[in-house]
């Protein structure tokens, strides 16, 4: 390819208690066919394995490899959460583009190369991220329930796209509202005044589409399907609640920071938890058990806890 405008990019990779996944990340990185110019890493672990298996990374790359690449690594067992060490990592990073990693994503060896295509060829475009490509559709049941219950605001566009991966290997760039969290990126002029919010903690459900939702109704963001990435979710760190849980409190959670004013957003709301709560009394039924209602409101809860009367920010 041309060789793009923007080169320069910078890895920011939160990580807690991952020493594989992230070795494995950081070698596929270091094997780009486009090489980032910084990779920061902002490490949570309470052990230093994960920084002696980056080390031995960067020991055993190439000579070119480890000359192109400065390595930023802050080990804080302190730090409370991902949204809070990717600011962390933000403050950190100096790139003309900053790419977010989770630490159990796999890119392809061509994912920033293509990322950078997409910014070299639409100037216009202020983010990309690229497709994940395991992702299986799920039951016909999830997805009748999500056309039904999930309207206005609360569609979720990039799903779709990601259960097509292999379909659209070769399309065009996507326009979408929203990224995830693990595998997006942006121009650094775009974002090197927003945050993610620091009230939350842990692995945070919802935390990436309210950084998006507060970069303004005219900011453009792409899903680019030629950078291709798989996700290896590893058990570490996530809740082993009901998913009706998280899935409610990551909604509602957005809904309170950015959509809450007008009608449609507000009946589009309602008839959220109208779904999310038909499907913990199903679920609550079927297994004689009031765990999956009382995971729904639970959910409900945190989301207006983590939020309380603050409107949606600027």
């Amino acid at each position: 390819m041309s060789q793009p405008e923007l080169r320069s990019v910078s890895v920011i990779i939160p990580t807690k208690d991952r020493p594989i996944c992230l070795e494995r990340l950081v070698s596929l990185v270091l094997e780009q066919t486009i090489l980032p110019g910084q990779l920061v890493i902002v490490d949570q672990s309470l052990e230093s394995e994960s920084r002696s298996r980056v080390d031995r990374c960067f020991a055993e790359a190439p000579r070119t490899v480890r000359q192109s690449v400065r390595l930023w690594y802050l080990h804080d067992p302190t730090i409370p959460g991902a949204a809070v060490a990717r600011n962390v990592g933000m403050s950190a990073a100096d790139g003309q583009v900053w790419l977010f990693l989770d630490d159990d994503m796999e890119p392809e060896a061509e994912y920033i190369e293509e990322l950078l295509r997409v910014y070299a060829q639409w100037p216009s475009v202020d983010g990309v991220s690229g497709i994940i490509t395991n992702y299986a559709a799920p039951p016909w049941a999830f997805r009748w329930w999500a056309r039904v219950f999930l309207l206005g605001p609360f569609q979720d566009e990039r799903q779709p796209i990601y259960w097509r991966a292999k379909q659209l290997r070769d399309h065009a760039p996507i326009p979408v509202t929203k990224f995830g969290s693990g595998l997006m990126s942006f121009r650094a002029e775009v974002v090197n005044a927003v945050r993610f919010d620091e009230s939350l903690r842990g692995l945070p459900p919802g935390e990436d589409i309210d950084f998006c939702n507060r970069l303004g109704a005219g900011t453009r963001l792409v899903i680019a399907p030629r950078a291709r990435i798989a996700h290896q979710p590893s058990a570490s760190g996530r809740s082993e609640e009901y998913w009706v849980k998280e899935y409610a409190q990551g909604k509602l959670y957005v809904y309170r920071r950015n959509w809450r004013w007008g009608l449609r957003n507000r009946l589009s709301c309602l008839w959220f938890e109208v779904g999310c709560a038909l499907v913990a009394t199903f679920a609550s039924a079927r297994r004689r058990s009031l765990g999956p209602w009382r995971a729904f409101v639970n959910g409900v809860r945190e989301a207006r806890n983590l939020t309380g009367s603050r409107s949606r920010l600027g």
